[in-house]
């Protein structure tokens, strides 16, 4: 089965449009968002002094109750904090409790974060890391990622796109993440977003990509099958407008804007672009408040913005 057809077979479910209550134990499967911002985060260097709502860099994590594990998606510099929150809602069975890590891409905001894993921080022990084979290559032969694989601190595992591409438990076949190639500065590795299938639900998680034309040509779906697709789109949103950096070509930092996005979504039914939470903004973004006049309209249009500490559940029961 292709990847496209897997992922177009779930049906939506009408608790994921936006974060209710915290799921109860009574959830198998919880997305939780462990940060929303652009790589570095919010304040950030040199802008020690602004009074803006904090942000940690994007990553989500995966809560699977059924089989006690957790998985998160990107490594940040924050993971410290992160893995604190996620401790918080679900405890690890044992050390750390990191049963994957599914890595976007090799910007900083998406990877830096192992070198927490490594002797100088926790001292790991084989934590499953999954990569697309550029990066793979890339955290293998060159330090200081290639003394995680050689002590071991990490258990690099190659992925590969449009396959159904992972089961991390044969004896449960209900969780399932596959990788999706998408157009981006890929200096040092390939870029893709997961699509998250733990059971009844699915989940898209693509915080970074240059446009969304041409899109579909990678991966044989637009975006508006994949927002039918899934339940939950977590979807670039770096900057608001090309108005966002005052002495900047904007046009040189490619990246949908969110208003394009929106306007390329308009015509979608209500309860389809309510499944849209955008998600990685930049410090400069206006929606990193959600007091403001564009956190508004981003509602008030029908769609959602990731907040640090949503969570969602995808799939019901134990």
């Amino acid at each position: 089965m292709t990847l496209a057809a897997l992922t177009l077979t779930f049906a939506p479910l009408t608790s994921a449009a936006a974060p209710a209550e915290p799921p109860s134990v009574a959830c198998a499967a919880e997305i939780v968002v462990l940060g929303a911002g652009q790589d570095a985060g919010a304040p950030q260097i040199g802008h020690a002094g602004e009074t803006e709502p904090r942000l940690l860099p994007a990553s989500l994590a995966l809560i699977d109750r059924k089989a006690g594990k957790r998985y998160l998606f990107d490594a940040t510099p924050a993971i410290t904090e992160q893995l604190a929150m996620l401790d918080a809602i679900a405890p690890p069975a044992q050390g750390l409790g990191i049963d994957g890590i599914f890595l976007t891409h090799a910007h900083i905001g998406h990877y830096l974060g192992l070198a927490w894993l490594g002797r100088e921080a926790a001292g790991a022990k084989g934590v499953p890391v999954y990569a697309m084979p550029r990066l793979a290559a890339f955290l293998r032969d060159n330090g200081p990622w290639s003394q995680l694989v050689a002590l071991g601190n990490i258990d690099l595992r190659s992925l590969e796109d449009l396959q159904a591409a992972w089961n991390p438990n044969e004896q449960d076949k209900r969780l399932w993440v596959a990788a999706y190639l998408a157009p981006h500065r890929d200096e040092y590795s390939e870029t893709v977003g997961f699509g998250i299938m733990p059971g009844s639900g699915s989940a898209l998680y693509l915080p970074d990509i240059d446009r969304w034309q041409g899109w579909d040509t990678m991966t044989g779906l637009t975006l508006i099958d994949q927002i039918r697709g899934h339940d939950l789109v977590f979807i670039d949103a770096t900057f608001w407008d090309d108005n966002e950096l005052p002495g900047r070509d904007m046009s040189e930092i490619p990246h949908p804007r969110v208003t394009d996005t929106m306007d390329l979504l308009r015509h979608l039914a209500p309860e389809q672009r309510a499944k849209v939470h955008f998600i990685h903004y930049n410090h400069t973004n206006p929606i990193r408040d959600p007091a403001s006049a564009q956190s508004r309209q981003v509602l008030e249009r029908g769609f959602n913005i990731a907040r640090r500490g949503d969570r969602y559940c995808l799939s019901r029961g134990r």
